[in-house]
């Protein structure tokens, strides 16, 4: 009894077993009878795998990704196979059309990712039309997010004695200005959460709740700190997860007891890192340990001396784990946010590289697959200050760094006394005047102020379907390279001459990772498979 006139089956719908179906399962497979209609429908051992993961994932590309994996076969003709038999079992009304996805439009979202906001400026004061076309890119998604990296109060907190570069500091406005461009998921994990201490963490959070951003990474103890932030939108339901390997050791947030408070701070993805050596350098810090009488804690093969882990191997390598518990805890945290939210972000702030700059440590890249298999569908990576590749993993987007989006952190208004100290300024001096220092002093070296990679990025454009990844548009933008300090940081289209450039930089990065990134029309678009 098969049905006639079904339409072509559409790969994003979603389906649900007909509860009038029974399921007797053989050596062989199974047999599927519809007790209303009488139908049955044989099963070989693939096609009962097929059935079981209906309820699992209820989506024929999910479905197929999975099998894939499992079987370690193909994806494309696993995915056709499944498309398939999901057809011929519509037609038996054995399964059935999720018809709530249906309605839902397919349950479509469209997101903008940027990478570090270091605002302390106005932006709702300027009107190029190049940067006005950057606020109505974002503007138009439905997911809007940044990594906030600079803290909002009036200084009522004390500088931290230790801080990775500038205390970042914007007045209260700057939160206002974070809704104005359009943003609505904010990102706190970062080096910079804790530069005026507790009062700056909390003050800063107090602000962006009271205009309405959602935001995740830090909180009053380590639970509420890792605890995903969600966000209600027309499309659906949002979670962000975020985390931070770069940070001082005081920064990190602390677990609450029964009989002691928490501490306040960041959601830390702490890594370990193995310098592997040969055995020649192995027996000079042998010799070294003995002479100044500095004891090794370990084996033979695998020790630790003044802080730092060695091994003995082939060929010197630096090799970097994520740190267990960490990485255990934030796992958690995604898996508690795929079960409550529609789509999930995981945010990741972390300077470390594999040598160059733009290249990830390994523990980076761990982590991000390790967040895509426990449930996130992106991943996003910032921290350097410049691009890193793009990796596809499992049909999900992994953005290793996204660079700078606003990127005024020479206009930060006031300073503690050890960041003149540091600059061999005395204390009459003014912000102006350490930075005009600093400025003079990276032009003897590659630094912010004098190196273009800095101050180019990209704004990725991401639209999915019913958590299928469809479309990844790259939109590259400049922030100034060259102007004055007061006139540059902020984001504007790049022309095509340096779009082309940006593109062609990003490609190079994401070669590694197998991706695949054309550019047409001013845009750079990267290749779903």
């Amino acid at each position: 009894m098969r049905k006639k006139g079904h339409k072509p089956l559409n790969r994003i719908n979603t389906y649900l077993k007909n509860p009038s179906v029974l399921c007797t399962e053989l050596e062989s497979g199974a047999v599927l009878l519809n007790l209303e209609t009488k139908c049955h429908y044989k099963l070989n051992q693939t096609g009962l795998r097929i059935w079981q993961l209906i309820d699992e994932f209820s989506n024929p590309i999910e479905i197929a990704q999975k099998l894939a994996e499992e079987y370690a076969v193909d994806k494309e003709r696993t995915i056709t196979s499944v498309v398939k038999l999901i057809k011929e079992l519509q037609k038996e009304e054995i399964i059935l059309l999720d018809k709530a996805s249906k309605e839902n439009k397919e349950s479509e979202f469209v997101l903008v990712l940027t990478g570090d906001s270091i605002i302390t400026r106005r932006l709702s004061a300027y009107e190029e039309e190049e940067f006005l076309s950057v606020i109505e890119l974002i503007r138009k998604a439905d997911i809007r997010f940044t990594n906030l990296e600079v803290l909002i109060h009036n200084y009522e907190g004390y500088p931290a004695a230790e801080s990775h570069g500038t205390h970042m500091a914007a007045e209260p406005f700057v939160a206002k200005e974070l809704k104005w461009v359009g943003f609505n998921l904010v990102s706190r994990a970062n080096n910079h959460a804790m530069d005026y201490g507790i009062k700056g963490l909390m003050t800063t959070s107090k602000l962006l709740d009271e205009v309405g951003l959602a935001h995740a990474g830090v909180g009053k103890n380590l639970a509420l700190a890792r605890a995903p932030a969600y966000l209600d939108t027309k499309s659906g339901r949002v979670a962000l997860i975020s985390c931070s390997s770069t940070f001082p050791t005081f920064f990190r947030a602390g677990e609450q007891r029964r009989d002691i408070k928490g501490r306040p701070g960041l959601n830390p993805l702490r890594y370990q890192t193995t310098y592997v050596v040969d055995s020649q350098f192995m027996d000079e810090i042998k010799r070294i340990s003995s002479l100044l009488k500095i004891p090794l804690a370990g084996s033979k093969e695998s020790f630790k001396f003044l802080g730092s882990r060695f091994m003995v191997g082939d060929y010197p390598k630096i090799i970097t784990t994520p740190f267990e518990l960490d990485l255990k805890g934030n796992i958690e945290s995604i898996k508690e946010a795929r079960r409550q939210a529609d789509l999930v972000l995981v945010s990741h702030h972390a300077h470390e590289a594999n040598g160059e700059i733009g290249i990830p440590a390994e523990f980076i890249v761990t982590f991000a697959r390790a967040s895509i298999d426990a449930g996130a569908d992106v991943f996003v990576g910032h921290g350097p200050h410049v691009l890193r590749g793009i990796e596809i993993y499992k049909d999900k987007p992994i953005f290793y760094s996204l660079g700078n989006f606003i990127f005024q952190f020479e206009t930060v208004k006031f300073l503690p006394a050890e960041a003149y100290e540091d600059y061999g300024l005395e204390s009459s001096s003014s912000p102006a005047d350490l930075y005009r220092i600093r400025e003079k002093k990276e032009k003897r070296k590659t630094g912010f102020s004098t190196n273009p990679i800095y101050w180019v990025s990209v704004l990725p454009q991401i639209t999915f379907k019913n958590r299928i990844l469809c479309e990844i548009n790259l939109y590259p933008i400049t922030l100034g390279f060259g102007n004055p300090i007061h006139k540059r940081g902020y984001p504007m289209l790049a022309n095509k001459t340096l779009g082309q450039r940006i593109i062609n930089r990003l490609k190079q990065l994401s070669l590694p990772f197998g991706t695949e990134i054309t550019y047409e029309d001013g845009v750079g678009i990267v290749k779903i498979k």
